[in-house]
């Protein structure tokens, strides 16, 4: 009987090895493919954000680009209650095209021209 237990025991042990060793392989490939998703590149998130909520600027303080963002909120928000909506209509349509813009752009193209050379509009 006390054979069975070790031989159970031994089992045991084996089996939380190999789940820890699992586990460790998953938890890298979770860490890297979230490395990849969010990364540098902000091409999807922006320019679904420019599309859905382009007239707050969203998109903009994504990119880092603070003072834009600032920009499209107040005339979206006073300025577009000021004019009865139609600053804040030629905001959402400006971050209308900058969606599409952002979105038919290749990666390497999004990437250096709103992430390295710092392209704030358009």
């Amino acid at each position: 009987m006390s054979e069975e237990k070790k031989d159970l025991g031994d089992q045991a042990e084996e089996a939380g090895k190999d789940f820890k060793e699992e586990a460790k392989k998953t938890a890298d490939e979770f860490t890297e493919g979230l490395k990849g998703a969010g990364g540098d590149n902000k091409k999807i998130l922006a320019g679904i954000l420019a599309i859905v909520l382009g007239g707050f600027g969203i998109h903009k303080f994504i990119l880092g680009y603070n003072k834009e963002g600032i920009i499209l909120l107040v005339i979206t928000i006073i300025l577009g209650a000021v004019t009865c909506g139609i600053a804040a209509s030629a905001t959402w349509i400006i971050g209308l095209i900058e969606g599409i813009i952002y979105l038919t752009k290749s990666d390497e193209e999004f990437y250096n021209t709103y992430q390295v050379g710092k392209k704030p509009w358009f």
